[in-house]
């Protein structure tokens, strides 16, 4: 149902994203930010210690994670969680890069026998991997069943799914030529009141300077906090470059929040990935 090359348009930009994000990311500091030895027209070596000895076109864990995803999904023709964990396990034990919370817990509880083997993680970022899980998905309905199995691998809470819900739906919607913002506002009646809230948050800081909205709603990992500034994000820029380079400067968990609003960018309009440097596609990977 979904065009394959749509859907790498779709893993690349996100991949981009992650990498942009990468000299940024998890530095919360103010100060820190303001003065980080960063040129914010370019890719970057990481600055915080979480992300130490990676360079400049490499990804944190979270694009490292859906890169994953992506080269799993390859010669596959539907989404099987029992296989998907087992290739996730071989990549985590031999993995380098940074091993968070949601994936040490999942991986103890997986060795421990634990069923479900999950972490209970609210954390925003698995959000950011859902677009390869379009290439094995026939229907919408399918799609959105593949996004909740595959986020209950490693984040099983209802905020996680929910979140996650909210968002491939605004994904599909945007595939479908609508609209980024009316597709937001048409959603939030189908989600729960604390949903509803991020949204008219988020909705409602469009015109609101990014750096302290993004401070304001919470720069770090959790969904709450983290899905309204994506919300700000897509509301106030229809300019992938000037998106990205806005949140990355605001810091924190930069890459959850830039993984999410660039597909959703992306999909809306192709374009967005012309109007970035060249140079930010010398990423690690080759999609193909």
């Amino acid at each position: 149902m979904f065009d394959n090359k749509k859907v790498k348009e779709l893993v690349l930009s996100s991949l981009v994203a992650d990498a942009y994000c990468l000299g940024s990311h998890w530095v919360y500091d103010e100060k820190q930010l303001e003065n980080l030895e960063i040129d914010w027209n370019e890719l970057n070596d990481a600055k915080s210690i979480w992300h130490k000895d990676k360079i400049a076109g490499e990804f944190t864990h979270y694009g490292d994670q859906a890169l994953w995803l992506y080269e799993f999904l390859q010669d596959k023709e539907n989404f099987d969680v029992k296989e998907y964990l087992t290739f996730w396990v071989n990549k985590i034990n031999s993995y380098n890069g940074y091993i968070d919370g949601s994936s040490r817990i999942t991986l103890e509880n997986i060795n421990d026998g634990k069923i479900p083997s999950a972490s209970s993680s609210t954390d925003l970022s698995i959000v950011g991997r859902i677009a390869p899980l379009l290439l094995v998905s026939k229907t919408k309905d399918e799609f959105l069943q593949n996004v909740e199995n595959f986020v209950k691998c490693t984040h099983n809470s209802n905020e996680a799914t929910s979140a996650a819900r909210f968002f491939a739906s605004l994904l599909l919607e945007v595939l479908d030529g609508k609209m980024i913002e009316e597709s937001i506002l048409g959603l939030k009646e189908k989600f729960d009141t604390k949903i509803q809230t991020y949204i008219y948050s988020g909705v409602a800081s469009k015109t609101d300077d990014s750096f302290k909205t993004i401070r304001d709603f919470g720069p770090a990992c959790d969904i709450s906090g983290g899905f309204q500034g994506v919300i700000h994000l897509l509301c106030k820029y229809n300019n992938l470059k000037e998106l990205l380079i806005a949140n990355a400067k605001a810091g924190g968990d930069s890459s959850a929040r830039a993984m999410i609003a660039t597909i959703i960018l992306v999909a809306h309009d192709s374009k967005n990935i012309a109007k970035i440097p060249s140079s930010w596609l010398n990423i690690k990977a080759k999609i193909v």
